[in-house]
């Protein structure tokens, strides 16, 4: 169960090493994580701070303890990008096939 973190630890680091703060600034990646900078890491690198975060909160998750935490896979729905848009993410069917074409006259009875 510790490496259960490692996959979003390494996306973590490779995104804090290509990022403005470190790149630039010339600023440590522990400063960069910290509040006055943290504002200025992309939207990627703070999304990756947050799941770093969770996944290290449920290592001591009692509720977790005996299934461990979920394998976090660092994939295109981490960096943004879906291979297939109209992919579902629940079972069932699609909700185009539920909602049936009206035209807006189904209340009016056809007297012709």
């Amino acid at each position: 169960m510790p490496s259960s973190c490692k996959d979003i630890r390494a996306a973590l680091a490779a995104c804090l090493q290509n990022s403005d703060c470190i790149m630039i600034e010339r600023n440590k990646p522990a400063d960069c994580l910290r509040p006055p900078l943290v504002d200025t890491l992309p939207t990627r690198c703070q999304q990756l701070k947050k799941g770093y975060g969770d996944c290290k909160r449920g290592m001591v998750d009692m509720r977790k303890r005996f299934r461990g935490n979920k394998p976090v896979s660092v994939s295109s729905e981490i960096e943004g990008g879906a291979d297939d848009p109209g992919k579902q993410l629940y079972a069932g069917r699609p909700f185009s096939d539920v909602v049936k074409a009206t035209s807006g006259n189904e209340d009016k009875k056809d007297d012709e």
